[in-house]
């Protein structure tokens, strides 16, 4: 086009020459950035309280529900537990891990269950410290029901200083006659100065006093 060939449009960027030499490019800078301060969240985890609960109810659907949904809305676990239906009722006992700072008011949320006919009571655990040179200790017991069983054995192993970690009993029919029988199956932690063979004769000695049979075996330790 005749007459805009004269016109030059100005490149601000461009190298510039002038009478006194060639010039720089003009610059245009950017603004500083400024870094953004973000919240600071901690990356320590919450110490947790060992808590152990008792609960019992009459028997219906949704008892379990209702304290397994509680737990964890406090930020809890739930680790272990053993529950049966015993006379109608059903009963059991738990372990769970709370942060420290929720303790409180799990404890109310989980009494305010009380209205479902849900009877709890919470207790605050304490590390598990068993000794590590305890023997593991297998135990049955199986005769005829009568009065005194659990009584005469639980003094035998008392006397001796052998703690009971688990204990399951119930009754059952014998065969042919149909008589209730009790059986047991126990988990026993032995002091290493307890020698197994003391353990087994003190316990083949009641078994015959006491008329029942009785199976003891020492566990692997793991």
């Amino acid at each position: 086009m005749a007459g805009s060939a004269g016109l030059r449009k100005e490149n601000p960027y461009a190298v510039q020459e002038g009478r006194f030499g060639t010039l720089p490019a003009r610059r245009y800078e950017d603004p500083p950035i400024r870094p953004t301060m973000r919240p600071f969240h901690s990356l320590e985890e919450p110490h947790m309280i060992p808590l152990v609960l008792t609960f019992v109810g009459d028997d219906r659907p949704g008892l379990v529900s209702a304290i397994s949904e509680t737990i964890p809305a406090h930020g809890g676990t739930w680790l272990e537990s053993r529950s049966a239906r015993l006379a109608g009722k059903f009963a059991g006992v738990l372990r769970a891990d709370v942060p420290d700072a929720n303790v409180r008011a799990l404890e109310l949320d989980l009494r305010g269950l009380a209205h479902a006919g849900l009877h709890l009571s919470v207790h605050r655990g304490a590390p598990d410290e068993a000794a590590a040179s305890a023997r593991r200790i297998a135990l049955e017991i199986v005769g005829n029901e009568r009065p005194g069983i659990v009584r005469d054995v639980t003094q035998t192993l008392s006397r001796l200083g052998v703690n009971i970690e688990a204990f399951d009993s119930g009754l059952e029919s014998a065969p042919f006659t149909g008589a209730p029988m009790f059986r047991a199956h126990a988990r026993l932690s032995a002091p290493a100065n307890v020698a197994p063979e003391d353990l087994r004769r003190a316990l083949e000695r009641l078994a015959g006093e006491i008329m029942v049979d009785l199976t003891v075996a020492e566990e692997d330790r793991r």
